[in-house]
């Protein structure tokens, strides 16, 4: 497994757990968001990432706040047919990676260089193959 390092410019992208503490205003994640403003990074997350972070008990107001100051990239069928692509390559199926894997498709369409931030990064690290660089949150 090899990681490569965050660097300046690019894309910065969310998963569903970074972007569930973007919400909660979690001083890691939003030491990340001030450092991709000042750096004039694209700050992005998967449509995928909502749906899991959308649920009865969330902060509606802070969640619609950090959503204005990013982008929601839609799956669509190219980003789908990625992911499963992405999935196949790596020996991996099923629902445990099926959000990894929109969330890796995701950010390797975006312009680069990219980093992603996560919760879980040995699937995304596998995921972006070297493609990404991918941050424990």
């Amino acid at each position: 497994m090899t990681r490569i390092e965050a660097a300046p410019g690019g894309t910065l992208v969310l998963d569903s757990e970074s972007l569930a503490r973007a919400v909660l205003r979690d001083r890691e994640v939003t030491t990340w968001l001030a450092l991709a403003r000042a750096d004039d990074l694209r700050v992005v997350t998967s449509a995928a990432a909502l749906v899991e972070v959308t649920h009865p008990r969330v902060n509606r107001a802070a969640l619609e706040r950090t959503l204005s100051r990013l982008v929601v990239e839609p799956v669509t069928e190219a980003v789908a047919r990625r992911a499963a692509a992405l999935l196949a390559e790596n020996g991996l199926h099923g629902h445990k990676y099926a959000s990894a894997a929109m969330v890796a498709a995701t950010a390797l369409a975006a312009p680069g260089p990219v980093t992603v931030l996560t919760s879980d990064p040995d699937d995304l690290v596998v995921l972006c193959g070297g493609r990404a660089a991918v941050i424990e949150v």
